[in-house]
């Protein structure tokens, strides 16, 4: 990863910060981004002179652009996209209205489709590069009332493929990761701690869950040479959640 510049979106708390740790501490040039400016620094704020901290709404066009220039102008041509932020929503159907269910794919799908589309003219500028779309195991199988949140995701891993389609001949490879429960601090919180260990205990064959470090070797791993024949393809983390 060596000077390899990356654009990880999402990094202001939990995997995405584990994500900018990761390829900073491998050698690349990270450009984080959040629409949590505090939180954002706080990340970066030990990390080098490498490493910067960017405001940005993933469904603002106009962000995008901002970014990637900036982020040319900092470090240079983008070489690795980390597509992270998203948001989730539990309701049943009934009771989502419009609104929150829009929210929900701008923030998790079409934010995919901007960001894609905003790094492809710096990526052809390099000798190719690598986008990494954060689906879940959501984008895998439905969830009783996540209609917005499996919307998104299975959407996010059906523009992966046609992306890595459109982007393999000029060298950029487009693969979709799929997380099932990754121990960040939200999981901690009240009645959810003892829903996640029911969940541990009763559908995980590795009867625990993932650390975020061993998500963010995933990452690091699309995001280097070492995957450099990968693409179009769905890598899973989730312990074995969705092998029955």
């Amino acid at each position: 990863m060596k000077n390899k510049v990356a654009v990880v979106t999402g990094a202001a708390q939990g995997l995405g910060a584990a994500f900018v740790r990761k390829l900073s501490s491998e050698g690349a040039k990270v450009v984080a981004t959040d629409i949590q400016v505090e939180a954002g620094k706080a990340v970066v704020a030990d990390l080098g002179d490498y490493v910067r901290f960017l405001k940005h709404d993933v469904t603002s066009a106009a962000d995008w652009d901002h970014v990637v220039r900036e982020t040319e102008r900092s470090f240079g041509a983008v070489a690795v996209l980390v597509n992270n932020a998203g948001i989730a929503m539990k309701k049943a159907i009934v009771d989502t209205s419009e609104a929150e269910y829009r929210k929900v794919i701008d923030t998790n799908q079409t934010s995919v489709f901007l960001g894609m589309r905003a790094v492809i003219p710096s990526m052809r500028k390099t000798s190719g590069g690598s986008i990494i779309n954060v689906s879940s195991i959501g984008g895998l199988r439905g969830n009783k009332g996540m209609v917005g949140y499996d919307s998104s995701k299975f959407a996010v891993r059906g523009m992966t493929k046609v992306a890595a389609l459109e982007l393999g001949e000029y060298g950029i490879r487009v693969n979709s990761v799929h997380p099932g429960i990754i121990e960040t601090p939200i999981i901690e919180q009240g009645d959810l701690a003892n829903y996640i260990a029911e969940i541990v205990r009763t559908q995980i064959p590795l009867k625990r869950i993932a650390r975020a470090e061993e998500a963010a070797n995933l990452i690091l791993f699309l995001a280097s040479d070492e995957s450099s024949y990968s693409t179009g393809a769905e890598f899973i983390i989730d312990g074995g959640m969705t092998a029955g």
